[in-house]
Formats: C-alpha cells, sequence, structure tokens
C-alpha cells in the first residue's frame, strides 16, 4: 500500500471511531512497519537494478567472453578512435560504480548472496582483463581514451580498497600499476581530463607506489583555477553547461584531495573546500529532479543516464548531506528517476545490455565518442547502496524532495548562492 493511502486510512479510521491509546499505539508501529517495508522494498530496487545492469559486465569479464558476448553498438557518429577501447570503458565505469556495494560485509541475505557473488566474479575478471593471453585483455598503450577509464578503476580502487584490491594476487597488481604508469606518455586534454591523471596517480600514490608529482596535482590546480562559482568548476577555462561537474569533476576533486591530505600532500582546508563546493552542487542537482522524477537532459554525453546524478549519489554515501535535504529525498527522488529511465522499452537489449540512448533506445542522440562500453557510466548513481540496509537512507519513510514540495503547495527550504 502507498504511504498515502495507508495514512489517509488511518486518518479515517481516527474520524470515524474513537481508538483507544493501546490502539493508536499499534497502528504508528504498523505505520512505521509499512513504511520501512516501502524503504526495504526500494533498497531491493536499487540492488536489484544495479546487479542486473553491472552482471553482464562482470561475469562475462570472469569467464573471459566479455569481448565475445558485449555487443558493440557506435554513436552514428563515432570518431576515429579505435572502437575497442569499449571494453575498457565498460570495465573502468561499472567498477566504479558497484565498488562502494561490494565493500559491505558478507551475509546471507538475498542481497548478500548476489553481492557477494559479483564481487567473486569481479575480482576474478580483474585478473582476467590484465593477464597476458587472455581474450579479454585491456590495451592500455594506444589511443587518449585509456586515460579516462583508468581513472574510473583507479577510482574504484580507492573506494573499495578492501574488496578490490587488496585480495587481487601480486602479478594482478602489478599489471595494473604498470598499465597506469604507461599513461604517462600521454597528456590530458586541458579540461575535466586532467583530473583522470591526478586521481590515477592518487591512487598510485595511496599505495606507495612511485607518482607523477605533476600530473598528480595538476589536476586539482586547474580546476580550482577554473571553478565559477556556487558549486560549479569550469570545464576548462570556461563553464559547459552539461553534468561533467557530476561525472567528472567533483567526485575525483574530492577523492583525489582525500589522498592527498592523507599523506600531507594538502591541507585539510582544501579538502573542507572542495567537499562544500560538492554539497552546494548536490543541492542543485537535488532539486533538478522534477515532482515525476525526471531531470532535464542537457548537454554532451547524456547517454550516461542517471551517471549525471553520481555527485548526489556520493554525497549521500559520504553521509554529508546539507541540512536542508534528508536522505530519504534522495532515496525516493533518485528511485523514481530509475523508474522512470530503466524500466522503458529499449534501455537494455534483450540480455540485459545497456542500449545507446538517454530513455530507452535512442542511438542519434549519442556522441562521437559513445559506445556501448560508455554507458555504463550510469551505475555511478548507485553509490548509496555501499550504506548497509540499516542506515537511515534506508530506513528512513518516504519523503518529498525538493521539487515535489514545492509543486505540491508544500513548505520547502528557499535557496541562496553561496560565495565559497
Amino acid at each position: 500500500m502507498e504511504r498515502r493511502k495507508f495514512l489517509g486510512a488511518l486518518s479515517l479510521a481516527g474520524v470515524a471511531t474513537a481508538i483507544s491509546p493501546k490502539e493508536l499505539l499499534a497502528n504508528q508501529v504498523k505505520s512505521k512497519d509499512v513504511l520501512s517495508g516501502i524503504a526495504k522494498n526500494q533498497r531491493e530496487y536499487w540492488y536489484q537494478l544495479l546487479y542486473k545492469m553491472a552482471n553482464p559486465v562482470v561475469s562475462n569479464l570472469a569467464n573471459g567472453t566479455l569481448k565475445k558476448n558485449m555487443p558493440l553498438e557506435k554513436s552514428p557518429t563515432f570518431d576515429s578512435r579505435s572502437p575497442t577501447v569499449t571494453y575498457l570503458e565498460a570495465v573502468g565505469r561499472t567498477y566504479a560504480g558497484i565498488a562502494p556495494w561490494l565493500a559491505l560485509p558478507d551475509d546471507t541475505t538475498k542481497e548478500g548472496v548476489l553481492r557477494k557473488k559479483l564481487r567473486e566474479n569481479a575480482l576474478l575478471g580483474l585478473k582476467k582483463c590484465f593477464e597476458p593471453g587472455s581474450p579479454d585483455l585491456l590495451t592500455f598503450g594506444k589511443d587518449y581514451q585509456p586515460i579516462v577509464d583508468a581513472a574510473y578503476l583507479a577510482q574504484t580502487f580507492l573506494r573499495a580498497p578492501k574488496a578490490l584490491w587488496e585480495p587481487l594476487d601480486a602479478d594482478t597488481k602489478k599489471r595494473i600499476v604498470d598499465s597506469f604508469k604507461s599513461l604517462r606518455n600521454r597528456k590530458p586534454f586541458q579540461s575535466n581530463w586532467l583530473l583522470f591523471g591526478s586521481i590515477t596517480e592518487a591512487f598510485l600514490l595511496s599505495i606507495g607506489e612511485q607518482y607523477d608529482t605533476a600530473r598528480l596535482e595538476e589536476g586539482v590546480k586547474k580546476l580550482n583555477n577554473w571553478y565559477k562559482g556556487d558549486g560549479q568548476y569550469g570545464d576548462g577555462p570556461n563553464l559547459a553547461f552539461d553534468y561533467y561537474n557530476s561525472f567528472v569533476i567533483h567526485p575525483m576533486m574530492v577523492d583525489t584531495l582525500a589522498v592527498l591530505v592523507e599523506k600531507n600532500m594538502a591541507e585539510k582546508k582544501a579538502y573542507d573546500l572542495a567537499l562544500k563546493r560538492m554539497q552546494r552542487y548536490a543541492v542543485g542537482q537535488e532539486r533538478m529532479i522534477s515532482p515525476e522524477g525526471t531531470f532535464p537532459p542537457i548537454g554532451r554525453s547524456i547517454t550516461y543516464r542517471t551517471g549525471a546524478l553520481q555527485a548526489l549519489a556520493q554525497i549521500a554515501l559520504m553521509e554529508k548531506l546539507p541540512e536542508t535535504i534528508k536522505p530519504a529525498q534522495v532515496r525516493c527522488a533518485l528511485t523514481k528517476v530509475y523508474r522512470n529511465i530503466y524500466d522503458v522499452p529499449g534501455t537494455f537489449d534483450k540480455n540485459d545490455w545497456l542500449q545507446l540512448g538517454f530513455c530507452g533506445h535512442q542511438p542519434e542522440i549519442a556522441d562521437y565518442y559513445t559506445s556501448t562500453g560508455s554507458l555504463y557510466m550510469a551505475t555511478l548513481s548507485f553509490l548509496p547502496l555501499g550504506l548497509p540496509a540499516s542506515n537511515a537512507f534506508w530506513t528512513a519513510p518516504d519523503e518529498d524532495w525538493t521539487a515535489k514540495k514545492a509543486w505540491g503547495g508544500k513548505v520547502f527550504a528557499k535557496d541562496y548562492h553561496v560565495d565559497y
């Protein structure tokens, strides 16, 4: 029963008959149980959806059949880059999205069983895709695209070191490190790409490996110079009205600075400032989700779907949401967004691979650099699954998000620009 219907039923019952204190208490307990059940079902929907999305990539990688079985759908305007980069894109992006969930401890629940299976396959897949002679060996030695997806793999290991890095055997670790270092003969473009180089070097720093100081620091320095205010960084010297502040900039800025602070290579106030800016950006992201659970298809890379909401998702995972946003607001808003995008025919193919598009199958809207593997940026909005099922994000009663309150005639928090 929907929350509104259930509470309405209680209200009508109170009008029709007198309710004893004992009955009222029982109804209150029942209300909490029903609402908790709704939240529980939302988590179940989330993890089943993430598993559906990630499993084709992870299980095929574990079986050495990713390149064999993953369909290769390219944008109609796809450029001259090698289409084989699509496999590295699928791996890096998927792993970065599932990492917090896989970092949770094992348990015997239905969710726990699926999570353990995915983690075991993820570890086996990492070994295979870096193993010489493997049919799924990933290529880092040519093209510029590996700079991007090495960064998402690096972010994976920073998000789940004990689950996805430490269990790897020594040979696999060495191959990954060598692959990351091999990228230094190519410079990232003067844009959000600079953070790809920075976070990859930050990961190497975090595990005690030799790192490139200039590459490590350049992304943070340049992006700070390009900050435009009110939570928005420029993508280069100019502001780009798209979701790259969420796809890349805020999450990688904060995660890189976390390592630098830990290693005494940056002051904590630099991290705190980056986090405040990310929180401010998250406020805007939450407010952009309409009462119906949609968000504007603005800018390039819109085929990354809900990856556009990664910044909001990461702030929720970190339990650093601003006071004006309750965790349940984010849970309910994202659940509705997922329903609107992922329950639409054509978003997945018959074998559960993502297809080009935003809401359904729309290959015409794909950018010149987009292919099947690119789409797995969508997993990055599922980061709150890294919070245990007992966390308030999952257990709190349903809560209307800001736009739903505003358009429903309810009281909602006012909004002001910030100067940091």
